[in-house]
């Protein structure tokens, strides 16, 4: 019976730290945006700029590398997002914060993206671009067509 237990005990331990180490592999695809970043956010409506201005966003790890912390200041919009994994859902979750309030939506990675799924008609993306920067940018589904909503280009400041 006891090295029934003891067998039990290190299967428990062999999946704990397989998960963890899923956890922290599945976080480490995010590294591309860690750093402080300046550059210009851009809203849009029917495929026109509405609103644009300068932006800035610091981005890193945090608690052991199991969050990402995004802090975003534009001169119309202030957020604080923090992204997590949940192995048990195979998951990224966007958890975004900002003065109207919380909101939590699942996201992915997929060829080299974040793409966060709103809902069934709003995505956002975080992607690095060829020159080692990155861009966020949304779109919306308007009459069976995905639509440009925003976009924030970004340079690293250092």
């Amino acid at each position: 019976m006891k090295k029934y237990y003891c067998f039990l005990v290190w299967v428990f331990l062999l999946t704990s730290i397989s998960a963890q180490n899923t956890e922290k592999d599945k976080m480490e695809q995010l590294s591309f945006l860690v750093g402080e970043w300046i550059g210009t956010s851009k809203i849009y409506e029917n495929g026109t700029v509405i609103k644009q201005g300068a932006a800035y966003e610091k981005i890193s790890f945090d608690l052991n590398n199991s969050i990402l912390v995004i802090e975003l200041n534009t001169e119309f919009l202030q957020l604080r997002t923090i992204v997590t994994y949940d192995q048990a859902d195979q998951k990224y979750y966007y958890h975004r914060f900002s003065k109207e309030g919380f909101a939590k939506y699942p996201a992915v990675f997929k060829d080299g993206k974040l793409i966060v799924l709103k809902d069934k008609k709003t995505k956002f993306f975080f992607t690095k671009t060829p020159d080692g920067n990155f861009q966020e940018y949304g779109e919306q589904l308007v009459d069976g067509k995905w639509i440009r909503s925003f976009e924030d280009d970004f340079q690293n400041v250092k």
